[in-house]
């Protein structure tokens, strides 16, 4: 290692020792012949001071030359600092180091913003820049959130003996919903991958398949206007699991959830969350995402929303359309209704609300192929188009699928509600513009014609009015 210790480190009990320390020059500061410099890692900061007299004339010579996020490593004696001198609000606050030798690693242009909490800068810029926004430690704080809420989960649901699988990224596009992000296939001209909009089908091929638990922390892709809390690009939880009914899932996830508020907010969830229905809350909330919380709103109140409608009724294309989406399975009690009153159906779908705002969505799915298709009729996808889309489905089914149901939660959404941030990309390491832009590598771009070419591309300029 190139260092003894962090810079966040050292306290009294340091005092004397010679340590070596890496970092960015966060601050240089000349008091007469004394320079003092704060020297700044991931882990914290420590002031270092140069005296002539006890560094070299070099080493004084090059602490001259130290300007903001210069990147250093620096040697010298740990050094107790004088009583009205000690800055409480830093572990590192009692000591300083007596700096014996320099040396820089690497200078710095000098940054276009501070690397301060509490500067104002554009969007644009914190976006162009985003290596040095994530030095600032409000930003970095909630990747660190982010680490930290991956390892609860992973705990949590190893400890019940869930299996981590992964799922494609390149995969076929069965549009329903938001826009799938298609990608050419050089060796397949004229026909294309997509990108998925969630591990939906795999996953429950994986039911079909025995894994019984499964989970993901998954990467997923919608093509869609943004909002503050969209992205083209975003994280969810899937969870998948067999032999199952809506009480089980509810009990994992509401174990869950108590173990992350615990562990990340230090706050003692009251467990069973109420349950309401999708009529009761439009008939008392006007919502079907109803805010729980009292007047004050210093907490976090969940509530499940159950029973809501199978299908809704699309007036522009005169048919009808799943709610969630076509794989959920209808509550036994209505299938008697599926030929004559589709609007009467309620599903065995529930979402999980979290203060007014929907935190994620799941099912107990259909498992049989006559049902698949039949719900697949009722919204206007018939036996041929089904195949097409949905045969490796149903061809699954056809070979002893278990009833099973999951559900996915927003990732980036939770951990903007657990930090106070207003948008999901204060939570994201390198988030896109509300225009689905990325200003650091300015993402999506042009590419050349030879590309093109290999793909079977064409591109058709659209007239300018």
């Amino acid at each position: 290692m190139l260092r003894t210790h962090t810079c966040g480190q050292l306290t009294a009990a340091d005092a004397s020792k010679e340590v070596t320390l890496c970092g960015w020059v966060a601050k240089r500061r000349d008091h007469g012949k004394l320079v003092f410099i704060d020297i700044r890692d991931r882990y914290g900061l420590t002031q270092v001071v140069f005296i002539p007299k006890e560094c070299s004339p070099d080493t004084y010579e090059k602490a001259g030359q130290l300007r903001a996020e210069f990147v250093i490593k620096l040697k010298g004696i740990v050094n107790k600092r004088p009583a009205n001198t000690v800055n409480s609000k830093l572990t590192t606050g009692e000591v300083e180091v007596l700096a014996k030798e320099l040396e820089i690693l690497n200078p710095s242009n000098t940054p276009p913003f501070e690397i301060q909490d509490d500067i104002d800068i554009t969007e644009e810029i914190r976006l162009k820049y985003r290596y040095l926004d994530l030095r600032r430690s409000k930003v970095f704080n909630n990747l660190i959130l982010r680490s930290n809420l991956y390892k609860i989960i992973r705990n949590y649901l190893g400890n019940q003996d869930f299996i981590e699988c992964e799922t494609p990224i390149l995969t076929k596009s069965t549009p329903e919903g938001a826009r799938d992000y298609l990608v050419p296939s050089r060796a397949n001209p004229g026909q294309f991958f997509a990108l998925p909009q969630s591990p939906q089908l795999f996953k429950q091929i994986l039911m079909v398949s025995g894994i019984e638990r499964y989970y993901q922390i998954a990467k997923c892709f919608r093509d869609e206007d943004l909002r503050a809390d969209r992205q083209p690009e975003f994280t969810q939880l899937d969870i998948e699991m067999s032999f199952i009914n809506e009480e089980d899932l509810f009990s994992l996830t509401e174990g869950l959830f108590k173990q992350i508020f615990k562990e990340l907010k230090g706050l003692d969830l009251a467990i069973p969350f109420p349950r309401i229905t999708y009529k009761e809350s439009m008939e008392k909330y006007k919502s079907d995402k109803p805010d729980l919380r009292p007047e004050t709103k210093t907490d976090f109140a969940f509530c499940w929303v159950v029973d809501f409608p199978l299908f809704k009724f699309n007036t522009e294309e005169n048919r009808w359309e799943s709610e969630h989406h076509p794989f959920t399975a209808p509550n036994e009690e209505d299938l008697d209704k599926l030929d004559s009153s589709p609007d009467k159906i309620r599903s065995r779908s529930y979402d999980l609300v979290l203060n007014g705002m929907e935190l994620g969505s799941g099912s107990i799915r259909i498992h049989r192929q006559d049902l698949q298709e039949k719900i697949f009729r009722i919204i206007g996808i018939e036996q041929e188009e089904a195949r097409k889309r949905f045969g490796f489905l149903l061809e699954a089914f056809q070979f002893g699928a278990p009833v099973h149901g999951g559900v996915a939660f927003g990732m980036d959404r939770l951990l903007a509600i657990i930090s106070g941030e207003l948008s999901i990309r204060e939570v994201i390491t390198f988030p896109k513009t509300s225009a689905a832009f990325c200003p650091l590598t300015n993402a999506p771009s042009e590419v050349d014609e030879k590309q093109l070419k290999e793909l079977g591309l064409t591109i058709k300029r659209r007239n300018k009015e």
